[in-house]
C-alpha cells in the first residue's frame, strides 16, 4: 500500500512510498484512511526540524490528523464495520507516569509517550492503518468528511476545559475573549468561545480572504490592525494565543485584563531573541493575579467532547475551514503555502 513517509531530521526527504500492510500487532481494528489534515507540525517534520521514527525504522509515516472508515473490528469492541473514526494521536508511556496511568496521557510527566506521525509511532497518511479500539473515536456520520477536523478541535476542547478550571479558582464571570491567530486552531478556539456566549475578538494579520468572514459569521469581531489598540480598547478576560509569534505572546501578557487567564496554544520557533523587562512582566502578572499556561494535545475525553461540539456546529461554517483537498499522489501541493489557505487536507478516499 502507499504511504507518505519522511526521514526525520532530513529536510526534503518526504516521498510517497510502498509500505507493508499494517501488522496485526498495531491493533485489532483495521481502518481505511479517508483523509489526513496537514498542520504546522507536519511542515516542520518535512523541513527536518522535528520528528522521530519508530524504533528499528529509518522512516516515519506522516500524518496525525486522521479520518478513516472501519473495515474490520472484533465483536464487542464498541466499533463496527462502516464506522467513521479518528485515531488518537498520543499513546501513554510504558512506565506509566501518574497522568498516563489515569488516562491523561496528554499530560505525560516523563516524556516517554509516543505520537502517531510525530514521535516514534507511524502516522495515518497511509491507505490503511490498525489501532486498538481504545484509541479510536467514533465520528458522527452527520459530520462525514468534516470529521477530519476532530483532532485539532480536541486540542481546543482541552484548552477551554483547563481555562475554565483555572478561572473558577475565584468568583469568575468572564465576558470577553481574545483569540490571536485565525488559522484552523484560532478559528476553532473562536467557535468554542462563541458557543459559550462570550464576546469574542479575533486578531490576525490578514485583511482580506475568508478569515474575516468566518469570524463575523460566528458573531465575533475581527481585527487586523495594531494588537495594542485591540487590547487597550477591550482588555480580554481570556486569551487563547494561537500564533506562537513571540511579539504577540508578549503583547497579550502585558495587555490582558486583571485576573485574566492566558492560554498559550501556538508553539513558538526557537532562536527568536527579544529584549524583555522580566521584572516588569512578573510584577504585572503577580499584582494582577493573572494566570499563564501552555496547552497541547488531548486525551480520549477531549476527542469525544470535540465530536459532540462539531456535530452541533454549522456544517457550512466548518466546511469553509477546509480550503483545499489534494489527492495523495499530489501530496506535495498540500505543503505549498497559499495566502487563502486555512486547513489543507490530503484526500485518500
Amino acid at each position: 500500500m502507499q504511504a507518505l513517509t519522511v526521514q526525520p531530521g532530513v529536510a526534503s526527504s518526504a516521498r510517497l512510498d510502498e509500505v507493508p500492510e499494517p501488522p496485526a500487532g498495531d491493533g485489532s481494528v483495521l481502518v481505511r484512511t479517508l483523509a489526513v489534515g496537514i498542520c504546522g507540525t507536519d511542515s516542520e517534520i518535512v523541513a527536518g526540524h522535528y520528528g522521530g521514527a519508530p524504533p528499528g525504522s529509518e522512516r516515519l509515516v506522516l500524518g496525525h490528523e486522521s479520518l478513516g472508515l472501519v473495515e474490520s473490528a472484533p465483536a464487542g469492541c464498541g466499533l463496527a464495520t462502516g464506522d467513521l473514526v479518528v485515531g488518537i494521536v498520543r499513546h501513554p508511556d510504558p512506565v506509566p507516569c501518574p497522568s498516563c496511568a489515569a488516562g491523561e496521557w496528554d499530560m505525560c510527566r516523563n516524556g516517554l509517550y509516543t505520537e502517531h506521525g510525530i514521535k516514534e509511532r507511524h502516522g495515518f497518511c497511509a491507505e490503511r492503518f490498525r489501532m486498538e479500539p481504545g484509541f479510536l473515536v467514533r465520528v458522527p456520520h452527520s459530520l462525514g468528511a468534516l470529521g477530519v477536523l476532530l483532532e485539532p478541535a480536541s486540542v481546543l476542547v482541552k484548552a477551554w476545559q483547563h481555562i475554565e478550571h483555572i478561572g473558577h479558582r475565584v468568583q469568575w464571570q468572564p465576558a470577553r475573549v481574545l483569540v490571536t491567530g485565525a488559522g484552523p486552531i484560532g478559528l476553532l478556539a473562536a467557535l468554542l468561545a462563541a458557543a459559550r456566549s462570550l464576546e469574542v475578538h479575533v486578531f490576525d494579520r490578514e485583511r482580506e480572504g475568508p478569515k474575516p468572514a468566518l469570524v463575523r459569521a460566528l458573531g465575533a469581531h475581527y481585527h487586523a490592525g495594531a494588537l495594542a489598540d485591540v487590547l487597550a480598547a477591550a482588555p480580554p478576560d481570556v486569551v487563547l494565543e494561537c500564533t506562537g509569534a513571540a511579539s504577540v505572546v508578549l503583547e497579550v501578557l502585558h495587555g490582558s485584563a486583571r485576573g485574566a487567564v492566558v492560554c498559550l496554544v501556538g508553539v513558538s520557533p526557537a532562536g527568536r531573541r527579544m529584549s524583555v523587562d522580566v521584572g516588569e512582566l512578573n510584577r504585572d502578572i503577580v499584582l494582577e493575579n493573572d494566570v499563564v499556561f501552555g496547552s497541547v494535545n488531548a486525551n480520549r475525553a477531549h476527542y469525544e467532547a470535540a465530536a459532540r461540539a462539531l456535530a452541533t456546529a454549522d456544517a457550512g461554517w466548518l466546511a469553509a475551514l477546509i480550503s483545499r483537498r489534494v489527492p495523495l499522489r499530489s501530496w506535495a501541493d498540500a505543503f505549498e503555502k497559499r495566502r487563502d489557505d486555512i486547513k489543507v487536507v490530503i484526500d485518500l478516499a
